[in-house]
């Protein structure tokens, strides 16, 4: 009986190693992946990694009214910040995606997973 107990703490072993490679697989492929969020119908776009990294902006020159600075900077920042929040939401759903199964395994997640 001792040796099956040996067997099991093996197998364990094997599998938590087995999951630890999935969840760093895993993780590499959000930090590598790209998602884009969009505003004002394209006028401004905001790239995000898959982690939740905001790594880039666009905002396009029709975007810009140079008679009235004010109210386009707001406007602007209004729109980045809806691209922005699009952005992140995609991020959240491919992290969810991503990790979502391997994490549902280990009984609701692991703090600072997604899904926990």
């Amino acid at each position: 009986m001792h040796s099956g107990g040996e067997l099991n703490m093996q197998q364990l072993l094997q599998e938590a190693q087995k999951m630890q490679e999935q969840l760093m697989s895993a993780q590499q492929d959000l930090a590598d992946a790209r998602v884009e969020g969009t505003a004002g119908g394209g006028l401004v776009t905001a790239e995000v990694s898959g982690a939740g990294e905001l790594v880039g902006i666009e905002i396009d020159p029709k975007a810009v009214d140079v008679d009235e600075p004010a109210e386009t900077a707001e406007t602007i920042a209004d729109l980045v910040l809806a691209a922005v929040r699009d952005a992140a939401t995609k991020a959240a759903d491919l992290q969810q995606e991503k990790m979502g199964p391997l994490t549902q395994g280990l009984g609701g997640g692991l703090p600072g997973l997604p899904g926990s």
